[in-house]
């Protein structure tokens, strides 16, 4: 039976992550970028396209596991019937190779261990050749190539198109599997230790951990999450993908199966507020950096994602030799919603850059002149239909959403004038353009009737976005209006409780067939609004059920499915994560209000 996605943690190396099952099988990871081809692809299809099993034996083994301390070094723990085991998982930072370690370790009496070693690459498609040397084993197909160096006692072999290792491990003893990629027209690779790499990659994160500024009820799980935002980023460039998987789908069985192994624009405010929330400064600057270097160009090529080092091609195409996760075809790779138009989100850089300034960070010298040419183009068409937030595949539509943002934009610009007037641009101009976009949403993106904001104007559908109005500063948080298109959106969106974006039962919205589970981010905003409105009570017991939404070791996707109690969607999401450690900062700023 295939693994439900919360069965799975993630560990990483700042450059990509890889996906580790309960019963102790990888079967997720992409080499050596996390938008490059998978070698372990089983996650979407079978174990014949691609995983790492090791684990007892015994059939009887049962395990548990953790993450060691505030790190994103796993254990696992198994106990049989002759004794017991951890296997220890991580990914060092890597100097040049990427490696991935698993570390045995025998803790009592005497373990039967098996690992299965199982390569395929481009995503599951492709066998490579397998050959001893230099005492390993080396996987080669085309430009990819994989070392695998144990000195597991035992036998080592290759059967049915993979590495079996059997051996056995008694208390006291260690053994270590390292497995290196690289491309295969280089030289072997340099050894590291394994042993010396876990010491180092413990301090690492425990030291990285530490400068975490939260102090409240909830910093286990914010530092957790934090964590996770932290393995997420690309450390080379700054950027912060989406998920570090693709096509784990939002309904099973169904087609809304996306690539989230890219940094999208709509993160970018909430990814930066959270950062410098928590005293991240060092990643903050770096994601804004990311942001100024792929935002640059005509304003009117602005994009709302981009690839690791702010790519801008990212074509999308389908994979049939993959069965999808549950059988939920297709598994896609890129994403075609590069190519779409979604205006809010030069409201999100704006808004970025703003935030940035406004908590200290170095301005750039070029960053304001970017920022002038983005107003200059959003004032020509903030008036035009777009996409929107959440990427629809049907028509073009006024999303009031987008035409907050559009008034974020200019909001920031204005402010950021009045704080510091050496600056040049077109007060006048831009606070007009601030007043028209407010009244024109108030008067055409409001049901009166019903006493809610829409999803677009003239309808009568909802979105959860709306819940932003608020804490964007569109509205205050006591406004009628907010009052009840927080009321509204809770009733009529609400799957047992959580948010879904938007209504799917009418498919000409999102041209597209199906439905989606709870999305969580939407129910974080759903916390943050009832907090900012002063229900705090409902505001807390509304988090503190969506704390206990996580798998085990703090993980969450992108939506849940309150009937079936699984997390469906990529996995693990920066925008879940991202709308904890926010709604938990909103909570103890909240608590401190009172």
């Amino acid at each position: 039976m295939h693994p439900h996605i919360e069965d799975y943690a993630l560990i990483g190396d700042l450059q990509t992550a890889a996906l580790v099952g309960r019963d102790g099988s990888i079967d997720w990871l992409c080499l050596p970028r996390f938008d490059s081809g998978a070698c372990f692809a089983a996650l979407l299809g079978s174990k014949e396209n691609g995983h790492w099993g090791l684990a007892p034996h015994s059939p009887d083994a049962r395990a548990r596991r953790s993450y060691r301390g505030d790190s994103l070094i796993l254990d696992t723990v198994w106990e049989t019937p002759t004794g017991s085991v951890r296997v220890t998982d991580f990914m060092p930072q890597r100097d040049r190779a990427p490696d991935v370690v698993r570390i045995v370790e025998g803790l009592s009496g005497s373990v039967e261990m098996r690992g299965v070693l199982r390569l395929r690459f481009d995503y599951g498609r492709v066998v490579p050749w397998v050959r001893a040397a230099e005492g390993c084993r080396v996987a080669i197909a085309g430009p990819d190539s994989v070392w695998l160096r144990t000195p597991a006692q035992g036998r080592t072999y290759g059967k049915d198109f993979s590495t079996r290792s059997d051996f056995t491990v008694a208390e006291g003893e260690r053994t270590a599997f390292v497995l290196t990629w690289h491309p295969s027209h280089e030289p072997r690779p340099v050894q590291i230790d394994p042993f010396q790499a876990l010491q180092d990659a413990l301090e690492d994160w425990h030291t990285w951990s530490a400068r975490c500024r939260y102090n409240g009820p909830y910093r286990e799980a914010v530092i957790r999450s934090l964590i996770i935002l932290k393995a997420l980023t690309y450390a080379p460039t700054g950027g912060i993908v989406a998920a570090p998987t693709t096509s784990l789908p939002e309904e099973l069985g169904g087609v809304r199966n996306w690539d989230y192994r890219y940094c999208w624009l709509r993160d970018a405010s909430l990814t930066l507020n959270c950062l410098l929330s928590a005293g991240y400064l060092e990643e903050a600057g770096a994601w804004r950096d990311w942001l100024l270097r792929a935002v640059a160009g005509a304003p009117d090529d602005l994009q709302i994602m981009y690839g690791l080092a702010g790519e801008r091609r990212l074509p999308e195409a389908e994979l049939p030799w993959l069965a999808g996760y549950l059988d939920s075809a297709p598994v896609r790779i890129g994403n075609a919603a590069v190519e779409q138009r979604q205006l809010d989100v030069y409201g999100e850089v704006i808004d970025s850059f703003h935030i940035a300034r406004t908590a200290g960070l170095p301005a750039e010298p070029h960053a304001w002149s970017i920022q002038r040419a983005l107003m200059d183009y959003l004032e020509s068409t903030w008036r035009d239909p777009d996409e929107g937030l959440w990427e629809i595949r049907g028509s073009r539509r006024h999303f009031v959403h987008s035409k907050v943002m559009a008034w974020v934009a200019a909001d920031r610009a204005v402010r950021t004038i009045e704080a510091y007037p050496k600056l040049s641009g077109d007060l006048d101009r831009w606070r007009a353009m601030r007043d028209e976009v407010h009244r024109e949403v108030c008067a055409q993106g409001y049901d009166a009737d019903r006493g809610t904001f829409t999803q677009f104007y003239g309808s009568t559908e909802l979105d959860a976005a709306t819940l932003l109005i608020p804490r964007v500063g569109f509205l205050p948080a006591d406004d009628p209006r907010v009052v009840g298109t927080i009321d509204t959106v809770r009733r009529e969106l609400s799957h047992d409780g959580l948010l879904r974006r938007y209504s799917t039962e009418d498919s000409s919205v999102d041209g597209l067939p199906g439905s989606e589970g709870a999305f969580l981010a939407c129910s974080f905003w759903l916390v943050d609004a009832l907090q900012l409105s002063g229900r705090r009570d409902e505001a807390r017991e509304l988090f503190e059920r969506l704390l206990a939404l996580r798998n085990d070791v703090g993980l969450l996707s992108e939506e849940y499915d309150p009937a079936a109690h699984r997390q469906l969607g990529n996995f693990p999401q920066a925008f879940s994560h991202i709308g904890l450690v926010g709604t938990a900062f909103g909570l103890l700023d909240g608590a401190g209000a009172d």
